[in-house]
């Protein structure tokens, strides 16, 4: 309540220390009106929408790394809505505001604020001198712009940890941003849920229409089963294209709301609690994913034989509960005879994902020490890109860099 109060006071006082920011300020305004006369009003509401968010970023990191947690959870492919030799998306602009402002603050405030790069700083800046290592060995020198991109997006991700260790530094702080995680997590699961609900032909219309900020407006846009309308059944994705990295992100937002609804002390009230596991599981299983599905089985069974025994009776009456509602919807037997192809390795997606790992290891045996790189195979007879973080580590940074993350890993807390 305090830190809300204090907010309007710290933007007056950032506005009154700041002539250039105010100067910003006003420029985007203006920008927000020309969207308004140029592109309609909704585009216009959404450039107001940046723009507050933007003063929120230069205010409050507090109020930075929410925004790059909800962006991450419930639009994480949103870019900028006009062309350029690289667009960048939300996310990026979002972590890019984050990093300079808590960067800036500590050479402001040296006497205040430290530099906090804790045990792993180091392993971790060690990483990503091996990953440039690895970019520039695999393009010759020469990377293009698409590699460049891709690999400042991944660069980008690793620096958010010392983002939220320089950000973080009260338990009350810590707190207010797993609260945002976890309301933003469920809230991705019910849009996700919502749309899967309406017909194919309006959720279509939905997304195409986020197409002026970065989306697929053709091809798969609605995913299903097995790959066509009309020749399995539709799969939940929310706003992130894909189920499978969609449903991975709720399941993991999904083990750490399990675990606060059975703390001694939860962080929401048990109810709210419930309500958010309840949702996540729900698009869990409506997204299909099996490997989501696993994880977040294998979480909570972790949490129930090391600290919480209570879970198991809250499993046995989740799955009484969750299967009753499945048989009633009509989706039990698609969702048990996918596990059981899944595990026999039967249908298309586990093949190509058998494929996938060949590929992989071929890859790794080829180029064992350093890997490709981050851009395209070296070889025609070769495809990069596999769904597994330690074969994709190794097929882009061989095996010294998967040696490297294992040690990131295991060093000292």
């Amino acid at each position: 309540m305090h830190s809300a109060s204090r907010a309007p006071s710290r933007l007056r006082s950032a506005l009154a220390r700041s002539p250039a920011l105010i100067a910003a300020i006003a420029i985007a305004a203006g920008g927000v009106v020309g969207s308004a006369t140029a592109f309609g009003p909704l585009y216009a509401l959404a450039g107001l929408l940046a723009l507050l968010v933007g003063v929120a970023l230069l205010v409050s990191t507090q109020a930075g790394l929410i925004t790059v947690f909800a962006i991450a959870t419930l639009l994480p492919f949103g870019t900028l809505p006009f062309k350029a030799i690289i667009t960048p998306n939300f996310l990026e602009l979002a972590l890019v505001g984050l990093s300079v402002v808590w960067a800036l603050r500590i050479l402001a405030r040296s006497d205040a604020y430290d530099l906090r790069l804790t045990s792993l700083g180091l392993p971790i800046l060690g990483f990503l001198g091996l990953t440039l290592f690895s970019l520039v060995l695999g393009a010759g020198g020469m990377p293009d712009s698409l590699t460049l991109h891709n690999y400042a997006k991944f660069v980008l991700g690793v620096l958010l940890y010392f983002s939220v260790a320089n950000c973080v530094l009260t338990r009350g702080q810590a707190r207010l941003l797993i609260r945002a995680l976890l309301l933003s997590g469920a809230l991705a699961a019910l849009m996700a849920i919502i749309l899967l609900a309406l017909p194919d032909t309006l959720a279509l219309t939905l997304l195409v229409a986020l197409g002026r900020i970065g989306y697929p407006t053709e091809g798969r846009v609605l995913r299903y089963i097995e790959d066509g309308p009309g020749t399995g059944l539709e799969r939940a994705i929310g706003l992130s294209v894909d189920p499978n990295s969609f449903a991975g992100m709720l399941a993991l937002v999904a083990a750490l709301a399990l675990a606060l609804l059975f703390a001694r002390r939860p962080l929401l009230h048990r109810g709210i609690l419930s309500g958010v596991v309840g949702v996540l599981i729900m698009a869990i299983l409506l997204t299909f994913s099996r490997g989501a599905l696993l994880g977040l089985f294998a979480a909570a069974v972790y949490l129930a034989a090391l600290r919480y025994r209570r879970l198991w009776w809250a499993m046995l009456a989740a799955g009484v509960l969750g299967g009753g509602l499945l048989v009633a919807l009509g989706l039990a037997d698609d969702i048990v005879q996918r596990l059981f192809a899944g595990v026999q390795l039967q249908d298309q997606a586990q093949q190509m994902r058998l494929a996938e790992y060949q590929n992989a290891l071929a890859i790794i045996a080829r180029y064992p020490v350093f890997g490709i790189g981050f851009g395209l195979a070296p070889d025609i007879d070769l495809t990069a890109g596999v769904s597994s973080i330690y074969l994709a580590i190794a097929q882009r940074m061989g095996l010294v860099g998967l040696a490297a993350f294992g040690g990131r890993q295991q060093a000292p807390k």
